[in-house]
């Protein structure tokens, strides 16, 4: 019977199979031929090539074999890393995705003889981290790039550098409360006394609305009940003069131009909060840098900041180097000069406005400061540390 012509149904089936993925144990390694059918590979295992290909293995059959299983390793290995990265996933999987290639290395090819011993070998070699469960085998590769090693160690320095920053801070809410109750006067412990009287047929009249008690028949009751005002007077104190004073002062009815007064203080405060941005670099100012990152050398340093880049990154210049490094605005900190130096504000309500430094307050954080540009030139304002730095 002669050969199908090569745009027949028969020759066009054929191709379509022999491209198709078959079953691999009619596969030679060897000779990297696919065959279709059990009588296909026995006639191939049958011709000259098959047996001149045999005999040249048999010279040095370790070296075909090592070969193979170097490069079944390597395959392997490479798709788990770019197809799952460092995920856990069954073993099985990634087996099923490697053999749908056409031309992958088999394994009966190679000096494992099933999936689980290459598992456990690649376990032992310290490619991927294995674990047997009651579904199979389970592998996850372990990324030994040095790229994605130094990615790790910065992803790690960045959250110990925010650790640190978290830290600062809440030591510095700490120092504050303490603070607080430093200055804060201790209150007076109330003394509670019991109510005693010398006979037991002596009356007691007490009038809360005056001062001294209802005069009675006799010297012995006026004197009892004296005694006795004075008694009660000692155990009803609850609070000092201070607080008695203030609990005056918040009960008396507020007039209404302290009504007033109290509505745009809190309006002014609300349009304070509405100005303030997240990003307060500006150029030609004075900063300290406060990272570590960059060694002894800049740690506590002062520097000029001479652009700015996407609001949060700056190009500064080091005053005592003249090196010029590229930061980010977490890792510096505003410089406060010396009282009648000129500073610029950075954020709130005058921003971008020059002042010039009267005083710092150091109970409040804040300092003193009269606006030298803008609308409001001459006005003494208050403006909290972070809200300002020196002009270089």
């Amino acid at each position: 019977m002669g050969k199908a012509d090569f745009l027949s149904p028969k020759a066009i089936a054929n191709r379509i199979k022999s491209k198709g993925l078959q079953k691999l144990r009619w596969y030679c390694q060897m000779c990297q031929k696919q065959c279709r059918d059990e009588n296909g590979f026995k006639c191939h295992c049958m011709s000259e090539s098959h047996q001149r290909q045999l005999l040249l293995a048999s010279e040095n059959p370790n070296k075909f074999m090592d070969y193979f299983s170097s490069e079944f390793k390597n395959e392997f290995v490479e798709l788990l890393r770019r197809r799952f990265g460092t995920k856990r996933v069954h073993n099985n999987i990634v087996y099923n995705e490697y053999i749908s290639d056409r031309e992958h290395i088999h394994m009966n090819s190679t000096k494992w003889e099933t999936l689980t011993d290459f598992t456990k070998w690649l376990g032992r070699e310290g490619f991927c981290k294995v674990d047997e469960t009651p579904k199979g085998w389970y592998i996850q590769y372990i990324d030994r790039d040095p790229e994605t090693i130094r990615r790790q160690e910065e992803q790690a320095r960045k959250k110990k550098h925010d650790l640190d920053d978290e830290e600062r801070s809440a030591k510095f809410i700490a120092d504050q409360v303490r603070r607080g109750r430093d200055s804060k006067e201790p209150e007076e412990t109330p003394v509670y006394t019991e109510l005693q009287r010398e006979s037991e047929e002596e009356k007691i009249a007490f009038n809360l609305g005056a001062s001294s008690c209802v005069a009675g028949p006799s010297k012995a009751s006026s004197a009892l009940g004296a005694s006795a005002l004075k008694a009660a007077a000692a155990s009803t104190k609850r609070k000092d003069t201070s607080s008695s004073s203030d609990s005056r002062v918040d009960k008396r009815k507020k007039s209404a131009l302290e009504e007033i007064m109290e509505m745009e203080e809190n309006k002014r405060r609300k349009q304070q909060q509405s100005v303030r941005t997240d990003y307060w670099l500006q150029p030609n100012i004075v900063v300290k840098v406060v990272t570590k990152r960059l060694g002894e050398k800049y740690h506590k340093k002062k520097a000029i900041v001479m652009e700015v880049r996407d609001k949060y990154a700056a190009l500064v210049k080091m005053i005592d180097s003249g090196d010029k490094l590229k930061l980010d605005q977490n890792h510096v900190e505003t410089v406060i000069p010396a009282p009648g130096k000129r500073v610029r504000i950075l954020n709130g309500p005058y921003r971008d406005m020059e002042a010039l430094l009267e005083g710092i307050d150091e109970k409040n954080f804040s300092a003193t400061l009269t606006l030298e540009s803008g609308q409001q030139k001459g006005r003494r304002v208050d403006v909290a540390y972070e809200d300002f730095s020196k002009l270089a």
